[in-house]
């Protein structure tokens, strides 16, 4: 438990931080991009089976929903939205759900998942929507380039992020809403896919998402990176039977982020304890010395230890030592 004086500054911290980011909000509100309007999508039920022909149906609904999104952001007089829309609309993409709406929620597969052996499922961190998905999507090109070809990646932009400058980001409120809508996709894909070996990457606020989702998870690997915390105090109280990992690269300004929790009467301030710190007790992976941003660089050490658990084995300095 952390002493008094540690957690009175903590507080201040944490409050100064909500002090400028509600300032940040109004500055930033107009820009949000649930501000573009999009049509409800098809109901296309839960994901009950991943043979190709099933998988194809799927994607031909949602790639449908998305050309039709793409109208309506033309004629709301947003070019970019509906220019974004029309890339992610090409025959090639493989998308097993999608909602325009406020911000959008999106599940990209990269790879073929109806013979995948393993899948590794991506969750991102804040100010992930469908104006900023290109980024997140190079990510996960560069993962599942990274892997061979029994191995599926997907992007599950299934919640509405916070932004980073925003009250939201400090508390694991939004991670508590998004926490159910990661368990029920990842429960479906692992039904779907029952011999498949399942990992989930979470990055940044992403990994609150997880952490709040871990006991819910039947998955072989919790993978936290670039994370402000899980939203706990130790692996102890994710009550998960994964094994957790957590890496972080050596200029990633998240490590000067408070950790810790404090209970307020209209809130909890704080994500959780440093998933690093040796009591927390996650596996720790060498993250190589990128940034923020840099964790599925290609050509970068994060990367391929990352895609080194998603195969099911040791991070390079786990393997190393185990040799």
């Amino acid at each position: 438990m952390a002493s008094r004086p540690r957690g009175q500054r903590l507080l201040r911290t944490l409050l100064a931080a909500l002090v400028a980011a509600s300032v940040a909000v109004p500055v930033s509100g107009a820009a949000r991009p649930a501000a573009v309007p999009a049509p409800a999508p098809a109901d296309v039920g839960p994901l009950r089976a991943a043979t190709p022909g099933a998988l194809a149906a799927r994607y031909a609904v949602n790639r449908d929903g998305i050309r039709a999104a793409g109208r309506t952001a033309a004629d709301h007089g947003d070019r970019r939205r509906a220019a974004a829309l029309r890339a992610m609309a090409a025959p090639a993409r493989q998308f097993l759900s999608f909602d325009g709406r406020d911000g959008g929620r999106t599940a990209e597969v990269f790879g073929d998942l109806a013979r995948a052996e393993r899948i590794a499922v991506l969750v991102p961190g804040s100010d992930t929507s469908l104006d900023t998905y290109e980024r997140f999507r190079a990510g996960a090109l560069a993962l599942h380039h990274e892997l061979d070809r029994r191995t599926a990646v997907i992007a599950w932009l299934g919640y509405a992020t916070p932004g980073t400058l925003s009250t939201e980001v400090l508390t694991p409120a939004l991670a508590a809403d998004a926490a159910p809508q990661l368990v029920r996709f990842v429960g479906e894909l692992s039904k779907a896919r029952p011999a498949a070996r399942v990992s989930v990457l979470c990055h940044s606020y992403g990994s609150v998402v997880c952490g709040r989702a871990a006991s819910g998870l039947s998955v072989a690997d919790i993978v936290l990176y670039g994370s402000p915390g899980a939203g706990s105090a130790g692996v102890a109280a994710l009550h998960t039977r994964a094994t957790v990992w957590a890496g972080r690269g050596a200029g990633d300004w998240i490590a000067d982020v408070p950790h810790g929790q404090i209970h307020l009467p209209f809130a909890t301030l704080g994500l959780g304890e440093d998933p690093l710190s040796p009591a927390f007790g996650a596996r720790v992976f060498a993250a190589g010395s990128g940034g923020h941003s840099d964790y599925l660089r290609p050509g970068t050490l994060s990367l391929e230890n990352l895609a080194r658990i998603a195969s099911g084995r040791l991070p390079t300095e786990e393997r190393r030592r185990a040799a």
